[in-house]
């Protein structure tokens, strides 16, 4: 009974791997690289500059620029920048044209050190990454259902494979390398084993994140499909004062900041809003950064009369379900992490990716070894051969093409920012196109070479196209920049690498079957008799 439970759990972990494996090495790429969102954001327009940080010169910078470009506006956010975003970001909403209109927002990006206007390139930057790890370019809701299906399987996989395996913490001391189908399988074990406690967080996370739209059961039973007042009990927030009709010069906004992050012990203020400036009711909310913690809190505000700087009202202490939950929240984004943890989360990251992966070169091994000698492979292991090589090459090549879009797209190109989301897709649906033309092996060294050209020598084209080399950020100790760089070399190496020993393992494999076929020598006493 028990051997035949954990053969259910064996198939159930193969197959449910299989099926959603290429959807989940591709979230679990792009989430990984979605740690870096900001430093990636930060590359992918150099035109903003790294400037000390000094948070009130900055508000007073933004605040000046607002009351000459946006008096009469009828809301000010002001994005005070941080050590991985550097731009100061202002936006205002302009009054609608009539009752009952949004008015439409503008927004800009200054120099935080001298408040001067900065013109950024049109890109998404990191972002892409973010949205689509959960959303996969996909229309809201489907993108994110699929997502959430994609996590759940994660997370049956996990723990079947935990059943499946149970020599598993044995396994993961042991590797045999150049041993073809046991090494992939021992890699397997040893990556999964590894942080086995970060897959199980990043996925339960992940469920949790999205609890009220996979387990809806108890809000609608309380609250109907009316899911607005749920989410305004649940996340509160002070009332904004309405507009008096009385003018009232708006004074400098620096003191609410200082009392903010007295406020907060170890905090600082993120986001600064003003409601109704140059009225006598104007309010200011300051919204504190989501990095301070590792417990994430929405709206985690306080809001004062911006113009006598009377304390209106903040926002409540959590109750222990939000409080758990906003923990989950917060491990799961590691928008809390040092540089130095967040690094470990990107490993983390890619040893998720990685164990995804050869979970599905195994399973392909495997079967392809029933074939090999009549070497005629059917149709449906052809068809896993080519969605492995371009799901998983293919894709890392597409990331790369994203960022050279990023370098080579003129900077007034309209929809700047999609073309360089059109040239992933576009890699990436060539990368298909190319497995399904060229042999197994030869597909895989060829796109790992070209992944690997792609990477190493992006370095060099943003050296040639932007101001912002590696000879000029590591002086400066612009680390994001120079990071970023560096992190593509490695990339480029690692690639070039795996391109090489794909090359010299089919080479092995071609001399021992040129010596299994090749007749034996006739001997000279063979010859005489």
């Amino acid at each position: 009974m028990k051997e035949g439970f954990r053969q259910a759990m064996a198939w159930l972990h193969t197959w449910t791997g299989l099926v959603f494996g290429w959807l989940l090495f591709a979230i679990f790429l792009t989430g990984t690289l979605a740690y870096f969102k900001d430093e990636t954001s930060h590359w992918m327009q150099p035109e903003i500059p790294s400037r000390p940080l000094n948070a009130e010169a900055s508000l007073t910078l933004a605040q000046h620029y607002l009351q000459q470009h946006a008096p009469d506006a009828s809301r000010w956010v002001i994005g005070l920048p941080d050590t991985r975003d550097p731009g100061l970001s202002v936006r205002w909403q302009q009054a609608p044209a009539q009752p009952g209109e949004r008015g439409k927002f503008i927004r800009k990006t200054l120099d935080a050190q001298t408040g001067d206007e900065v013109q950024p390139r049109e890109s998404m930057g990191g972002e892409f990454f973010y949205r689509f790890h959960f959303q996969l370019q996909m229309p809201y809701p489907w993108g994110r259902w699929l997502a959430t299906a994609a996590a759940m399987v994660m997370f049956i996989a996990l723990i079947t494979g935990i059943i499946t395996h149970k020599k598993i913490f044995k396994d993961f001391f042991t590797f045999r390398p150049r041993k073809g189908q046991r090494s992939w399988l021992d890699g397997h074990n040893a990556v999964g084993v590894l942080v086995l406690p970060f897959h199980l967080m990043i996925t339960y996370s992940s469920l949790v994140i999205f609890m009220s739209m996979v387990m809806p059961a108890s809000i609608l039973a309380t609250y109907g499909n009316n899911f607005g007042v749920f989410f305004e009990e649940v996340f509160p927030e002070t009332p904004t004062p309405e507009r008096s009709g009385l003018p009232a010069i708006l004074p400098s906004l620096t003191p609410l900041l200082i009392r903010a992050n007295e406020h907060w012990p170890g905090g600082r203020v993120a986001y600064v809003t003003v409601n109704n400036p140059g009225d006598a009711n104007a309010s200011a909310v300051l919204s504190r950064a989501s990095s301070d913690q590792v417990v994430y809190e929405y709206g985690n505000d306080m809001t004062f009369n911006a113009v006598t700087g009377q304390l209106l009202g903040s926002t409540p202490d959590k109750a222990l379900p939000m409080a758990i939950a906003g923990g989950f929240y917060g491990l799961h984004m590691g928008k809390f992490a040092t540089p130095v943890l967040r690094w470990l989360y990107f490993f983390c990251g890619l040893a998720g990716t990685a164990m995804i992966g050869t979970g599905l070169v195994i399973w392909l091994g495997k079967r392809q070894l029933k074939h090999a000698k009549n070497g005629v492979m059917p149709f449906e292991l052809r068809l896993v051969e080519i969605l492995n090589i371009a799901g998983m090459v293919g894709l890392v090549a597409a990331v790369a093409a994203f960022f050279w879009a990023n370098r080579l797209l003129p900077a007034g190109l309209a929809g700047r920012a999609g073309w360089e989301v059109n040239a992933f897709f576009i890699v990436w649906g060539l990368s298909v196109v190319h497995a399904l033309l060229r042999p197994g092996r030869q597909a895989w060294i060829e796109q790992l070479s070209l992944a690997s050209l792609l990477f190493g020598t992006l370095p060099v084209l943003n050296a040639l196209t932007t101001s912002q080399h590696l000879g000029v950020t590591l002086i400066r100790h612009d680390w994001a920049m120079a990071g970023f760089d560096l992190t593509c070399v490695a990339t480029g190496l690692f690639l070039l690498w795996a391109a090489w020993k794909m090359q010299r393992g089919g080479q092995v494999v071609a001399v021992k079957k040129t010596r299994r076929e090749s007749p034996r020598p006739i001997s000279l006493e063979q010859g005489t008799n």
